[in-house]
């Protein structure tokens, strides 16, 4: 069973004039295959910069912790690396890559987890299996990887490199964000589908609680000014949908 353990995690920004802004202050967070975490915030709270950070975007500058996934040391791999070892970014934008279409970039990024190419008389099947599961034509593998797709397509894009992927944790960065309700339950379905597999432990952050009602998490974590400030079940995200985070953030004022 895969294991990511993220101890005291400190994270800060470059700004412009060359200072740096401490953004996570001291986070710790275990995710096993299997189980689903919810990370809850108000906005500007850090969470996305844990994604971020975990994935290895150099904007961010690891000042203290550690992450390790099954024994190994994810800060010292490149960002290359880390995927191969099994960790997955589904961004909250994803961008546009013109002159790459969707197959060759699913063929390459399988081939690099992998070890090896897939089988090109199993592939083609996959492929199309998976996109149809998405609702997605087919016929868009052969289009640039995201040019032209609306907001939703690039989400379910997103799910579908998922699924034939099969990482060992997938962090999900507000994969709700900008979807109307036929394509949230599709791309959860989807996220259902590759958590029910017990391969993969998710890490999933929103804002709200609207997708929690079809991927029901195992754990919510409640994250304000950097930190998490409180832990519980699924019952911890109807807590929040009726009383909001205003006690966090007053709480994390008066802290500082």
């Amino acid at each position: 069973m895969s294991t990511l353990q993220i101890r005291d995690l400190q994270v800060s920004v470059k700004l412009p004039d060359g200072a740096r802004k401490p953004i996570l202050a001291g986070v710790t967070l275990t995710v096993r295959a299997g189980e689903t975490h919810a990370i809850m915030g108000p906005n500007g709270s850090g969470k996305s910069t844990l994604a971020y950070s975990v994935a290895g975007h150099p904007r961010y500058e690891i000042t203290g912790g550690e992450v390790v996934l099954d024994g190994e040391d994810v800060l010292a791999m490149s960002v290359d690396e880390r995927a191969r070892a099994g960790m997955f970014l589904a961004m909250q934008y994803p961008v546009e890559v013109p002159g790459v279409s969707v197959a060759n970039f699913l063929r390459t990024a399988k081939t690099a987890v992998d070890g090896e190419a897939p089988k090109l008389r199993t592939w083609a099947g996959e492929l199309r299996g998976a996109m149809e599961r998405l609702h997605m034509d087919p016929a868009m593998a052969q289009r640039n990887v995201n040019e032209g797709f609306s907001g939703g397509e690039k989400k379910r894009h997103e799910i579908v490199q998922m699924e034939l992927l099969r990482p060992k944790v997938a962090i999900l960065d507000e994969t709700d964000s900008g979807l109307d309700v036929d394509a949230l339950r599709v791309v959860s379905e989807g996220v259902n589908r590759v958590r029910d597999t017990g391969e993969t432990g998710l890490l999933l952050i929103t804002h709200y609680t609207r997708i929690l009602r079809y991927i029901k998490p195992d754990f919510v974590h409640v994250f304000v000014a950097g930190r998490i400030v409180e832990e519980g079940g699924p019952e911890l995200a109807d807590k929040l949908e009726a009383e909001g985070y205003e006690r966090y953030t007053a709480a994390a004022a008066a802290r500082d």
